[in-house]
C-alpha cells in the first residue's frame, strides 16, 4: 500500500477530532446538571469499528484514558445494532467509579452488517444513588456507592428502553436531573454518528477508513521517538495517599513505581504498591491505564493526535489486588478521583529523575471533592451539589505554576457561585486565592484556594480529600506545597474535619476548604 498523502493524514485528523469536539458541545448544552452544563465534567471519544480508539476531545483526562475498556467490554458483551445505545458504569467491566456513566453507541455505514465506528461519552452524574448524596461518601465496598450497571441497552433499535430508565430513575436522589443528563449523553451520540456519516459521503469510506487507522499508527511512531530520547535505564519514585480513610492510624498508602525505558519502549511497573485497602481510594486497572496515558501524551506536543497509537509502545504491569489494580467488591469512588492524581504523582516523579528539564513539581495532587444535598424547601424538590475544588500548579521547569486551577487528571471548571446558588438552598460566602500556599523555588508552585459554603437548609455533606497530610513535593530544591485544611462552622464555632468524612448541615452552618498549593522548582534565592 501506498505511504499515506501527509496533507490528508493531517485533514483525516482534524476532522477526526472535530467528532468528539462536537459531541462534547452538544452534551454540555442540553444536559440538565450545573455538574456537566458547567462544570463540564464529560468527555468524548471516536473509534473504529475494533474497539480502537482513533480520536478523542480535549476534556477530562482521567475519563479518556480508560474510556477505551469500557468499549472494549461493551463491544464484547453486546450485539450492537443501529440505533442501539448502551451504557455502563460498571468499575470492574471497564468504567471508573459509579458516578461515571458511559453511553456506547455504534455506527453502520450503510447497509453493512457490522459497525465501522463506535462513538461514546462519559459523564459524572451527581448522584447514581448509595448511601450518601452524591454517591461519594466514605465507603467499604462497591454496594454502598449505588447502582452498578453493566453494560446494558438504554436504547435499542431506536427505542427508549423505559424499563430499564425506570430503574435507573427509581434508584437516584435526582431523577429529573439524572433524565436530562441520559438523555443529553444519547444526543451526543447522534450528533457523533452523523458527522462520522457526513465524513464518509465525503471522503468515500476506503478513504476515512484508511486514514483512522494511518492515524493510530502515526501516534504510535511519534511516541516511541519522543521514548527513545529518554535516556535508557530503571527510574522509580514513590510517594503515598494521606491514609484510606478508615485506618485509626491514619497510615499513609503507598504508591510506587519502576519506569523502565529500553529504546523505543516502556514498562511502567507498579510492584511494591500498597494492597488494597478498606476504604474507597481504591482504583481499578482503567484508572491506572488512564493515568499512564495522560502522563505520557504529555511528552508529545499537543497538535498531534491523541488515541490509541499513544500506549501502543508502553507495557503497564499493575499487581492484582493492589491499590492500583483493585478487585471486586472494593469501593473506588475515591479512587477515580484522588488515587489518579497520584499515580501521576509518582510517574511525574520518577521521570523527573530521566528528563528533569521537561517535569513540573507536584501539582494539588487532590480533587478536593465536595458534595451537598438534601431537599431543597424553596423549590420543593430534592437536590445534590458535587464540585471538585481547584487547587494550585507545580511550579514548572522555567515558570511559576498557576494559582486555582484544576490539575492533571480533572479538566473541568468551577460551579460558578450564580449557578450554584440559583439552583440549590446554598450561599457561597467565601471564595479567593489562597495566598502563599504555593512551595517557594526559583519558580514558585501556584496557589491553592479557598471556598466556603452556607446551608441555607437542612443538608448532608461528604468531602473526600487529599495532600491533607502529605504535601506536594517540590523538585531540584524547590519547596513542598502547602497541605490543604478543612472545617465547619456550626452555630460560629469552628471544628476541624477529617478528609474523608460526612456529616449534617442546619441552616446558617458552613462548610470551608481550603485546597493545597503547587510544589516549587528550583531552589529559592534571596531575591525569590
Amino acid at each position: 500500500m501506498a505511504q499515506p498523502d501527509p496533507v490528508m493524514l493531517e485533514v483525516m485528523k482534524n476532522l477526526y477530532a472535530s467528532v468528539p469536539e462536537e459531541m462534547g458541545a452538544a452534551l454540555v448544552r442540553s444536559a440538565f446538571s450545573p455538574n456537566i452544563t458547567e462544570r463540564r465534567d464529560c468527555s468524548c471519544a471516536l473509534f473504529d469499528g475494533r474497539g480502537t480508539m482513533i480520536a478523542q476531545a480535549a476534556h477530562v483526562p482521567v475519563h479518556l484514558g480508560s474510556t477505551p475498556l469500557s468499549v472494549e467490554v461493551a463491544i464484547r458483551e453486546i450485539d450492537f445494532e443501529p440505533g442501539d445505545v448502551v451504557i455502563l458504569n460498571d468499575p470492574f467491566r471497564g468504567g471508573t467509579h459509579l458516578p461515571d456513566i458511559t453511553a456506547i453507541s455504534a455506527v453502520f455505514l450503510g447497509t453493512d452488517k457490522k459497525p465501522s465506528y463506535y462513538v461514546a461519552n462519559r459523564a459524572h452524574h451527581a448522584d447514581v444513588g448509595g448511601m450518601t448524596p452524591g454517591s461519594m461518601g466514605p465507603s467499604t465496598e462497591i454496594f454502598q456507592e449505588g447502582l452498578r450497571l453493566p453494560p446494558v441497552r438504554l436504547v435499542r433499535r431506536g427505542a427508549m428502553q423505559h424499563e430499564l430508565l425506570d430503574l435507573v430513575l427509581a434508584n437516584v436522589r435526582t431523577p429529573d436531573e439524572r433524565f436530562g443528563d441520559l438523555s443529553a449523553q444519547i444526543a451526543a451520540n447522534r450528533t457523533g454518528e452523523a458527522r462520522l456519516v457526513e465524513l464518509v459521503d465525503r471522503y468515500g469510506k476506503r478513504t476515512a477508513l484508511r486514514y483512522g487507522r494511518e492515524l493510530v499508527s502515526y501516534a504510535a511512531r511519534r511516541m516511541r521517538e519522543a521514548l527513545a530520547k529518554i535516556p535508557d535505564g530503571t527510574y522509580t519514585f514513590e510517594d503515598a495517599l494521606d491514609d484510606d480513610g478508615f485506618d485509626d492510624d491514619e497510615s499513609p498508602v503507598d504508591i510506587r513505581v519502576a519506569i523502565h525505558i529500553d529504546g523505543k519502549h516502556a514498562t511502567v511497573d507498579f510492584t511494591g504498591t500498597a494492597p488494597q485497602g478498606r476504604g474507597n481510594l481504591n482504583a481499578n486497572y482503567a484508572i491506572t491505564v488512564s493515568a499512564v496515558f495522560y502522563v505520557f501524551r504529555t511528552l508529545l506536543e499537543a497538535e498531534l493526535p491523541s488515541n490509541a497509537g499513544c500506549l501502543a509502545p508502553i507495557t503497564i504491569l499493575a499487581p492484582e489486588g493492589s491499590v492500583v489494580n483493585a478487585s471486586f467488591p472494593s469501593a473506588v469512588a475515591g479512587g477515580n478521583v484522588e488515587t489518579s492524581q497520584r499515580i501521576v504523582d509518582v510517574l511525574y516523579g520518577a521521570l523527573a529523575k530521566a528528563i528533569p528539564g521537561r517535569i513540573p513539581a507536584a501539582s494539588a495532587g487532590t480533587m478536593n471533592n465536595v458534595v451537598i444535598g438534601g431537599h431543597d424547601p424553596v423549590r420543593g424538590r430534592p437536590f445534590t451539589y458535587y464540585e471538585t475544588i481547584a487547587g494550585g500548579m507545580g511550579a514548572r521547569p522555567e515558570q511559576d505554576g498557576l494559582s486555582a486551577v484544576h490539575t492533571h487528571m480533572t479538566n473541568t471548571l468551577n460551579t460558578p457561585i450564580e449557578a450554584l446558588e440559583s439552583s440549590t438552598p446554598l450561599r457561597v460566602t467565601r471564595y479567593e486565592i489562597r495566598d502563599g500556599s504555593g512551595g517557594d523555588g526559583a519558580h514558585r508552585g501556584g496557589d491553592g484556594v479557598i471556598r466556603e459554603i452556607e446551608a441555607l437548609a437542612p443538608v448532608s455533606w461528604s468531602v473526600l480529600l487529599e495532600r491533607r497530610i502529605l504535601a506536594p513535593y517540590g523538585l531540584a530544591g524547590g519547596k513542598s506545597g502547602a497541605t490543604g485544611r478543612d472545617w465547619i462552622t456550626e452555630r460560629g464555632r469552628e471544628r476541624r474535619i477529617a478528609p474523608k468524612a460526612s456529616g449534617q448541615l442546619a441552616p446558617g452552618d458552613r462548610i470551608t476548604l481550603e485546597t493545597p498549593g503547587g510544589g516549587g522548582h528550583g531552589r529559592p534565592t534571596k531575591s525569590d
